[in-house]
């Protein structure tokens, strides 16, 4: 399954990576290669967490 993921660079320089489908679901790093893989590592964890609970991403 793919998930929009937004990327923004905050004023201290720092990638933040968010993933509206996902509520909170949000990573950061130094550099956007960084804050994607970060992200990615998150919405898998989220989607995990998910399943352990019964619940559905949709």
């Amino acid at each position: 399954m793919r998930y929009r993921v937004y990327l923004e660079q905050d004023e201290d320089g720092v990638f933040v990576a968010t993933c509206p489908a996902l509520p909170g679901c949000v990573s950061q790093g130094n550099t956007r290669t960084e804050a994607t893989e970060n992200i990615r590592e998150a919405i898998e964890g989220y989607l995990k967490s998910l399943r352990k609970h019964g619940e559905s991403a949709e």
